[in-house]
């Protein structure tokens, strides 16, 4: 259940160089709830989304702590926080327009403090002009600060668990003095971060990749196994082990193990990461495959190691085929 304490918008407009800061709490109307009710239901379980910690010198981590304690309003601690962030918007290049939406809200009875920096996007809304005649001319204005839809997705965020300041984040890179980085967490939170569970997946298969390739083994069998041992064992624990990951599929060629767990070290994922487990598993399921020859098929995951459904062979030639068994019925899509 999500609760909705207080909220406040800050408009942080870099092209134009001015931050417009809000001096009043925002309006707690229908739609606005909606808005961010929806958008942290969204964004509260993103598998794009790294868990940090604060660093000990943290300067934000010394503002939230404030506020937390009773120490700061709301509105000015909010105000604060937006003008340390357009400091820091502004270093970067290329970067875009934002409205700031801070929230203070109770999250499964957790109290955490959110934020979203919704990038403006360009689009087209109407706009009605009437004359001093009273003659009415509908007009299509293109506006440059659109906030996203309740189907869109938020570019970046924060949230703050209030009670153990424990971080989670989305953030983009962007290039400052020449470096990319991620903007939000290093220069403006102050935190270290660990990898995101859906990093951590795309680093498994392209380290399964490229061992397999090594070796010069069945790559379509290896990405098979990686999504099978990935959704037996997140079933009962929503965490997930790259290293083991790497022993199972491997489990019969100890060097390719070793490989494999050296790459993952050195990439930096060695460590097991919590994932949500409906959305993992609704991944993990299917495995979808293209040939060169334009054809799709997607199978379920656990049938590649079920002859009696699926079956390919390896030609004298050097080319595949598959095998499709026991189908009673095709349907057109």
């Amino acid at each position: 259940m999500i609760v909705i304490d207080k909220a406040i918008l800050h408009i942080l407009d870099v092209n134009e160089s001015r931050e417009v800061f809000s001096d009043t709490l925002l309006n707690m109307d229908t739609a606005a709830v909606d808005f961010m009710v929806k958008h942290i239901e969204k964004t509260v379980s993103s598998q794009d989304a790294k868990k940090g910690s604060f660093y000990e010198n943290s300067e934000f981590k010394k503002l939230v702590e404030g506020y937390s304690k009773g120490e700061m309003e709301f509105i000015p601690f909010s105000r604060e926080a937006a003008g340390s962030l357009y400091k820091v918007l502004v270093t970067a290049e290329g970067i875009a327009s934002a409205d700031l939406l801070i929230c203070d809200a109770l999250i499964d009875e957790t109290r955490y403090l959110v934020i979203f920096k919704c990038n403006n996007h360009q689009g087209y809304v109407h706009q009605i002009n009437i004359d001093e005649d009273g003659l009415v001319t509908n007009e299509l204005v293109n506006n440059y600060a659109i906030l996203p839809g309740l189907s869109q997705k938020i570019d970046e965020f924060v949230f703050i668990n209030l009670t153990n300041m424990e971080v989670m984040s989305k953030s983009k890179k962007y290039n400052v003095d020449g470096n990319s980085i991620y903007l939000i967490p290093e220069l403006f939170l102050e935190c270290a971060q660990t990898p995101s569970p859906a990093e951590t997946i795309k680093e498994i298969n392209r380290v399964v990749k490229k061992v397999t390739e090594a070796y010069c083994q069945d790559q379509v069998a290896a990405a098979a196994a990686v999504k099978n041992f990935i959704a037996d064992n997140i079933q009962s624990e929503a965490v997930l082990d790259p290293v083991a990951v790497g022993k199972e599929v491997f489990h019969d060629n100890p060097s390719m193990q070793a490989d494999y767990s050296q790459a993952m070290e050195n990439a930096g994922f060695s460590e097991p990461v919590e994932v949500n487990q409906e959305a993992t598993l609704r991944k993990m399921k299917k495995h979808k495959l293209s040939t060169d020859t334009g054809i799709e098929i997607t199978i379920p995951t656990d049938y590649f190691e079920n002859t009696d459904f699926v079956e390919f062979f390896k030609e004298d030639d050097g080319s595949m085929s598959i095998t499709l068994k026991n189908i009673q019925n095709i349907i057109n899509r």
